[in-house]
């Protein structure tokens, strides 16, 4: 009787053990089902900062510039920030990682005004009221609240296909600390490309600004491949925007009367000669604040030769090529000599001069020669 108690109890305490068991398995699953349900990635404040990229301090800058682009996703390799159109295995695009920030309330968005952008808490926008204008269809996320509203959106109603190009803008400085033109991407915008009722072309609808500072540490962790030879995705989104591997045309700096580049030159010909001259002096203006060298002086003086040859309709001979190759050998060649002949001299200088040697006397041999005749 004593054993079958000690066997009841035992089995009473097994019993109880694998019930606990199962609701700690069950409450781990239902964790990792809210978890999975929820794709938002918690950043901490470390992370943040180690992403984000620090403006330069106004009193170290000589110059600077800002420049709105607009990047055709059919372009160069811009297709990245496109692809894929769904989330899946490979990942998800720049605009499903951007709405899922939002409708999670981890970032935030600012109003589209036009080249009068405000990144400041008056011109944040309401994440409902931007889901309502563009109708996007969405519900109440668990978890929200009247302060930190969040949203659950199904994929299909997120629409990333329309997404067909972004704004971005653009700062370039110069410092004095290192001397160099730096550019980096401030914010960009989406924007959607959306047919009315009618057809014809599409209509661009920009939604919204972002600060890529405030994404850095998401698109971090979302590597594309940028090369359709290779498929190996070995390049972030960040390291996309950081590296300046994207291809966009300017088409607005910022000026006093707040124009788009097309409303100071309607002439598409002379639209596209005012980009392209802004292009060469945003990559030229550090290299045309330094002197340049006796080599560089020769050869644009060889260059122009050669265009001025070319436009007479003669074909110019390598003889000037090597004419300055020789020149440049002959002054090398003239520091050395002159080195070596002063060196040559200092050792003259320090050498003592040797003492003349003294002739042997002819009597000496003589009378020897005197003496073994004697003996």
């Amino acid at each position: 009787m004593k054993y079958l108690k000690i066997l009841f109890l035992g089995l009473t305490i097994a019993l109880a053990w694998s019930s606990a068991s199962a609701q700690v398995v069950k409450k781990d699953g239902q964790d990792r089902r809210d978890n999975s349900n929820n794709s938002g990635v918690k950043v901490s404040g470390r992370q943040q900062a180690f992403y984000e990229q620090n403006e330069p301090s106004e009193a170290d800058l000589q110059w600077t510039k800002t420049v709105y682009r607009v990047l055709d996703l059919n372009k160069g390799k811009n297709p990245a920030l496109y692809y894929p159109e769904e989330p899946n295995e490979d990942g998800q695009s720049m605009f499903f990682i951007i709405m899922r920030l939002l409708a999670n309330d981890q970032i935030s968005a600012y109003e589209y005004l036009d080249g009068r952008e405000m990144f400041t808490d008056e011109y944040r926008i309401k994440v409902s009221d931007m889901l309502d204008r563009f109708h996007i269809l969405y519900s109440e996320a668990k978890g929200s609240s009247e302060k930190h509203p969040k949203y659950a959106i199904d994929d299909a109603d997120i629409p990333g296909f329309e997404i067909l190009s972004y704004y971005i803008i653009e700062k370039w400085s110069f410092d004095t600390r290192s001397n160099k033109m730096t550019s980096r991407v401030d914010a960009l915008c989406p924007v959607l490309h959306r047919q009315d009722e009618f057809g014809g072309e599409p209509i661009r609808f920009p939604m919204f600004w972002v600060k890529l500072n405030d994404i850095r540490p998401y698109i971090a962790q979302q590597y594309v491949f940028t090369d359709d030879d290779n498929n190996l995705a070995r390049y972030s989104l960040d390291d996309f925007f950081k590296l300046n591997m994207y291809q966009g045309d300017i088409y607005k700096v910022k000026n006093l009367r707040n124009l788009m580049l097309a409303e100071i030159y309607p002439d598409p010909a002379d639209l596209k000669h005012a980009q392209d001259s802004i292009e060469e002096r945003l990559h030229r203006f550090d290299k045309d604040l330094w002197a340049p060298s006796r080599q560089e002086l020769q050869a644009q003086a060889e260059c122009k030769r050669r265009a001025e040859a070319e436009m007479r309709g003669e074909e110019l001979e390598e003889e000037s090529t090597q004419e300055v190759a020789a020149d440049n050998k002959k002054e090398k060649t003239r520091t050395t000599k002159r080195g070596n002949n002063n060196d040559q001299k200092q050792q003259t200088k320090k050498k003592p001069a040797a003492k003349p040697k003294q002739p042997k006397s002819t009597n000496q041999n003589a009378s020897r020669s005197v003496r073994n005749r004697k003996r």
